[in-house]
């Protein structure tokens, strides 16, 4: 197993961090495109990484951030406001939306992004190594990472015949499923979706997974999950299902186990690419980045409650246990 996540804006409202930038000329404009509102651990982690690199606010840079607050209709719009505002660079995050609508609006000004999905089929770039355009970035996710969430769903749950899981179609991130759906056949168990597309579906597709007589489930990497994290994690108890999902944060909300990709060393890392090109490398030129940690945590407090025995096996694997 490979072992080893806030802003809230009013109507999409232009906000430089921090205020007192405002005061002070900056050289460089950074556009953020968010389909959600970030938490603070994350645009924190974007700052220290601009920093690191050597870009400061109120020094050599300022940050004007967009959100569209769950609403992707809004997106197009926001990253035109973003082009017409010149910056020189725009970071796209929270799912694969907010960067197609960049890249629709520009194909001059370099985006980035970072996100968990397939950027090649998601039409963000021609190939990995060589993205072409004006697009690259850094992925939240792992091939295969799906995979052996399905594994770690068999651990939990030996003998494992009935396996549901929750899927946004409205991203069109479809990568993870078919891994899922291939594992599950490899292995003898039955793959049962519950496909959503807005936070209202979530009641009923847990419901429809639990009638169907599911064992455990799987939650795909979906930014709308993560902002759903406490409502998914109480569903979850509630029904009684033992849940996998790919963020540690789902598990600090009271969810079972996590096993994913770490966000926060991702957002920092996103910073590299934009110091790159706000020193002149062209997005064409830079490999979009996969990650090579992945982290395992445990609420040990979320299996007592569902009755779980943890194997010593499996804790010893986990790079956190939540108590």
């Amino acid at each position: 197993m490979i072992r080893r996540e806030f802003l809230t804006l009013l109507g999409g409202a232009v906000v430089a961090w921090p205020l007192a930038a405002r005061a002070q000329q900056a050289t460089q404009v950074v556009g953020l495109l968010t389909a959600i509102n970030l938490p603070d651990w994350a645009t924190n982690a974007i700052r220290a990484g601009l920093g690191e690199t050597g870009y400061a606010e109120g020094r050599n840079l300022t940050i004007i951030a967009r959100s569209a607050e769950g609403h992707f209709d809004r997106l197009p719009a926001l990253a035109a406001d973003l082009v017409n505002r010149n910056v020189a660079v725009i970071l796209a995050t929270s799912s694969p939306v907010p960067a197609r609508a960049a890249k629709a609006a520009t194909t001059t000004i370099p985006v980035v992004f970072a996100y968990g999905g397939d950027p090649v089929a998601d039409g963000l770039v021609d190939s990995l190594n060589r993205p072409g355009g004006n697009v690259t970035g850094v992925l939240f996710r792992a091939p295969g990472l799906a995979g052996k969430q399905v594994e770690l769903a068999l651990q939990l749950v030996p003998g494992l015949t009935r396996l549901g899981f929750i899927v946004n179609v409205a991203t069109g991130v479809i990568i993870d499923r078919q891994e899922l759906e291939e594992t599950c056949k490899k292995l003898g168990i039955t793959a049962v979706p519950a496909e959503v597309r807005t936070p209202d579906d979530l009641n009923g597709a847990y419901r429809a997974i639990a009638d169907a007589r599911v064992e455990a489930i799987v939650v795909l990497v979906d930014g709308m999950f993560f902002q759903e994290r406490e409502r998914m994690a109480a569903l979850a108890a509630e029904l009684r299902l033992p849940a996998v999902y790919g963020f540690r944060t789902h598990v600090d909300a009271g969810g079972l186990v996590s096993y994913g990709v770490s966000r926060l060393e991702n957002y920092r890392r996103s910073a590299y690419f934009i110091r790159k090109i706000l020193d002149g490398t062209k997005p064409a030129d830079l490999p979009v980045e996969q990650p090579t940690r992945v982290e395992l945590s445990i609420n040990v407090r979320t299996a007592k409650a569902l009755n779980l025995v943890l194997s010593p096996t499996l804790l010893a694997q986990a790079d956190e246990v939540v108590e």
